[in-house]
């Protein structure tokens, strides 16, 4: 496990966008594969997307296509989510994650390290 630093949350309109990012600030040689998962009240946590170590895969849940993009940070072990055209339904907290593992491995699959979350809210 590693500390993931998240920020980006806040409160918005529908369809206003946020952009989510994730950083590993302390040095590491590993590669890690970074996403975001949310929970909602009342809801289980969710997959929302992901990005492969290289930045050459993503992958989302199918509420989020098309709206979101996830995107390696200019950083090594970063990460950016560009939520655009946000909906009330897109209102939970975020939580960042990341993995040494592939991310084609895990996306069904718990999760090695995880942030703190932030709150989005998305007003109607």
């Amino acid at each position: 496990q590693v500390q993931l630093d998240e920020s980006g949350g806040g409160l918005v309109q529908a369809g206003d966008s946020l952009r989510l990012s994730c950083a590993i600030p302390s040095p590491a040689v590993s590669n890690f594969a970074m996403g975001w998962f949310r929970q909602a009240p009342g809801k289980e946590r969710e997959f929302v997307a992901a990005v492969s170590w290289n930045g050459q895969n993503t992958y989302y849940t199918d509420s989020v296509k098309g709206r979101f993009t996830i995107s390696r940070g200019s950083a090594k072990n970063t990460a950016h989510l560009q939520m655009n055209r946000m909906k009330p339904e897109d209102t939970a907290v975020y939580y960042c994650a990341a993995d040494t593992r592939p991310v084609e491995a895990i996306l069904h699959q718990a999760w090695r390290s995880w942030g703190q979350g932030t709150q989005v809210t998305v007003s109607s």
